[in-house]
Order: structure tokens, then C-alpha cells, then sequence
């Protein structure tokens, strides 16, 4: 068979269709649950925010802060994060093949830090190693200087006082990488509290390619996080010796899903095809993206940078840590109506926006829901269930707008959903909401 280039398959994207290889299903194994304390967002009420490049201090050297910063994530309240410019997630990277960097971070934080180049080719004395650690001033031996209760690090340590320059020689074609905390035994922790962001590495060949640029590239960092009544992030604290409890052996989940820091946002996109740099950077939660109400993603990228050719995909699988890189077209949608990028691994239901005119449909649909008693209870007085994509109880019924609870099972603890208007995907937990316009 004659090689094609990646040319000639995303030529073809702009004007024609191409056969879907479908992925399977995935194990779901998850971590546990940690749920928030305060009331979560309603969806698509949040504008997607979509992080700003970082700009050089001068040609080949960056220059950026980690530092304590509050930001509003949950609206009308604001959350203390450990961020990269004091933003989370941080801010992007734009680097060349070819044409090497310096990175200069400083620690402002109250804990040492160590800063990896995550699907970066880079040297051993500049790849963030865990022990590799930016100690912050007033920071000494034997001074823990965090929440998470770790008594020190017992390792052969390399300590660099306030800034540590990382030197990146980009010597790798373009791809989607993303830098994150990494020190030892605390990368989890300091993840969730922020220290997270995106780099993109591009190169001549992507350059040639017909891809969507500027406004029409959109780098998407998914994670999940919980939240304490306070607006601050909720986390088990460590136990001695800086390790989790049995109970958390598989990980930590949150149950709100964050889209570039932002609760289940919504972003207005004009009827063409967009390049989505698709990043899971929650610490424990899988997902199996799928777009509603249907839709194929074109995959141009992994991990390791472009593909030979395109390939289809329905649904995409995307573990911590990995990144996608993705063209939707949304010409393909009709002008005014909501796209909605779900989970569809999700273990319980959350709202998907009805299309824009849309009638209710009036057919009742029987089916059986496994909620509490009491959660059928306040839906029947008119409450629905929170939007959360990790509910730890399943719904076997598909997803209406509205429902009600029928008592006839209230014995058993399940109850007999007797349906009501505008019937939705079942089991789709929504992320984010992409309006056409």
C-alpha cells in the first residue's frame, strides 16, 4: 500500500469524511471519591477561560512564578491555588523544535517544588526529577511548611535556593506536552492545588499542515477537584511518613469536573473545525470523551506528537496524564445549538443542554433509578440532582430534564422514574458546552 503523508489525510479533512476506528470500552477502575462541601455550579453558566501564552523575558530565557494566588472557580466564592504566575492552570508554552529554551522558575510557595517537562525530551538535570527540589526562602531542614504533614525528605536531595533554571533543547517534533509539580511524594497534593499547565512544541511540518490556528486552537486541560466549605480545595491530608491511607491507595477523585480551571464552562465556537488540545490532568479520574448530541473527533496527535494519518474516533479514552490532539468540525452542527463534550464513564447523570428550540417530547419513558430514597424525594418536590459527573451510585434509566419518582419501590430503596420531558443521553456526565454560532 502506498504511504500517504499527513498532508494529504488532512486535506481530505476539510472536505470529505473518513472512516471512524472505533475505540472500546475501558476498565473502570477509579480512585475514591472526595466529595465537595459546598454547592456545586449549575453548567454552562461558567465562559470557558483559555490561558494566555507565556512570552519570552528575552529571546531563548522565560522567566515565571509559582506563587499562592486566590481566584473565583466556583462562582461567588474564591479558592486558594498554588500557581504557576499565581493562575491556574498556568500558563501556556509556545516552543520550536530546533530553537532551545531556558525556563527560570522561582518558588514563592511555602513548600519546595520541582518542575517536569511531562513528554518533554530533556536532559537529566533539567527533567524535574522528584528530588530535584526549588526551596523557597525560609524553608530548612526539618521545616515542613505544608498541610500535608510530611516529616522530611529522608533522599539524596538537590536543592536549588529560590529559582532553578530548567534548559529545554526542544529536540523533538511538534506535539502537546504539559509541565506539573513533581516532588517527592507530594505530586499529587501539589497538583490539586494548581501547579499545572500546558506546552505546545510546534514545527515546520505542522506549519505546512492545514490545521485550525490562532482562535480556533483551543488547548483544554481536564481535571477534577473537591472543594471544603470555605471555596478551598478539599484533599485528604497525608498520614506520617507522607502516604495516603488504605482509603485512597487508587487515588483521589473530586466531583467537579474543571475545564482550563473553569466548572463545566461553555464557549461559543463559529460552524468550522476547531483543533482541541485535549489534556486529562486530574490525579486519578479516566474518561471516555464523547461529543453530544454525536460527532466524531478527527485525532492528528498523541502523546508523542503527530500521527502518520488521521484517525476517527466516536469516543476517545484518555488516562491521567494523557493528551489528545483533535479536530472537531462544527460545521457539522446546526447554527445556535449547544455541543456538549461528555464523560461517558461517569458512574452517575448530569445535565446536557436541551438544543435551542427544542420541544419537549411527551412519550413516557419507564425505567428504574438507583438514587437514595430520599434524593427521588426532593426531585418529586421539584429539586433535581447536582450536576456532579462522579456520583457513586449508577442510573440504569436514561436522563430526562425533569423526572419523578414513583413510591410503588420506596421499600427496595430505588425508585421507578415515570419520566417527563425532553429525553437525554443516559450515563453522560458533561464537561464542557460548545454553543455554534
Amino acid at each position: 500500500m502506498r504511504a500517504v503523508s499527513r498532508r494529504a489525510f488532512l486535506g481530505v479533512l476539510g472536505g470529505a469524511g473518513l472512516a471512524a476506528a472505533g475505540c472500546g470500552a475501558l476498565a473502570e477502575t477509579s480512585g475514591q471519591l472526595l466529595a465537595s462541601r459546598l454547592p456545586l455550579p449549575r453548567p454552562f453558566t461558567v465562559p470557558l477561560p483559555v490561558p494566555d501564552v507565556v512570552r519570552p523575558a528575552r529571546p531563548g530565557r522565560y522567566e515565571v512564578t509559582q506563587r499562592v494566588a486566590r481566584v473565583e472557580i466556583v462562582p461567588g466564592t474564591t479558592t486558594e491555588v498554588w500557581g504557576y504566575g499565581g493562575t491556574f492552570p498556568g500558563p501556556t508554552f509556545e516552543l520550536r523544535c530546533g530553537e532551545p529554551v531556558t525556563v527560570a522558575v522561582r518558588n514563592e510557595l511555602p513548600v519546595p517544588t520541582s518542575t517536569h517537562l511531562h513528554g518533554g525530551v530533556n536532559p537529566p538535570d533539567s527533567d524535574g526529577y522528584p528530588a530535584d527540589l526549588v526551596v523557597p526562602a525560609g524553608y530548612g531542614t526539618g521545616h515542613h511548611g505544608n498541610a500535608a504533614g510530611h516529616d522530611g525528605h529522608q533522599h539524596a536531595e538537590t536543592r536549588h535556593h529560590l529559582v532553578k533554571d530548567y534548559h529545554y533543547p526542544v529536540d523533538q517534533p511538534a506535539a502537546t506536552l504539559w509541565y506539573h509539580d513533581h516532588r517527592m511524594d507530594h505530586t499529587a497534593p501539589q497538583v490539586w492545588r494548581g501547579l499545572a499547565g500546558m506546552a505546545l512544541v510546534r514545527d515546520a511540518e505542522e506549519d505546512a499542515l492545514p490545521l485550525p490556528r490562532d482562535e480556533r486552537e483551543l488547548p483544554l486541560m481536564i481535571c477534577d477537584r473537591s472543594f471544603d466549605e470555605d471555596g478551598s480545595f478539599r484533599y485528604p491530608d497525608l498520614r506520617a511518613g507522607g502516604h495516603f491511607g488504605s482509603d485512597y491507595m487508587e487515588g483521589v477523585e473530586g466531583d467537579v469536573i474543571l475545564v482550563n480551571g473553569a466548572p463545566w464552562p461553555v464557549a461559543e465556537v463559529t460552524a468550522t473545525r476547531y483543533r482541541l488540545r485535549l489534556l486529562n490532568a486530574s490525579n486519578a479520574r479516566r474518561y471516555r470523551l464523547a461529543l453530544v448530541p454525536g460527532g466524531r473527533f478527527t485525532q492528528v496527535g498523541s502523546d508523542s506528537g503527530l500521527l502518520a494519518a488521521p484517525v476517527a474516533h466516536d469516543t476517545i479514552p484518555i488516562a491521567p496524564g494523557e493528551r489528545y490532539d483533535v479536530v472537531v468540525d462544527f460545521a457539522a452542527y446546526p447554527a445556535g445549538s449547544p455541543v456538549t463534550l461528555v464523560n461517558t464513564l461517569a458512574d452517575g447523570p448530569a445535565w446536557a443542554r436541551p438544543r435551542s428550540g427544542a420541544s419537549p417530547a411527551t412519550s413516557t419513558i419507564p425505567c428504574t433509578c438507583t438514587w437514595p430514597t430520599s434524593r427521588c424525594s426532593r426531585a418529586t418536590a421539584g429539586r433535581r440532582p447536582p450536576p456532579t459527573a462522579v456520583g457513586r451510585t449508577r442510573w440504569t434509566c436514561a436522563r430526562t430534564r425533569s423526572w419523578t419518582c414513583s413510591p410503588a419501590s420506596t421499600a427496595t430503596g430505588a425508585a421507578t422514574c415515570c419520566t417527563a420531558t425532553t429525553l437525554k443521553h443516559e450515563d453522560m456526565a458533561m464537561m464542557a458546552d460548545f454553543d455554534v454560532i
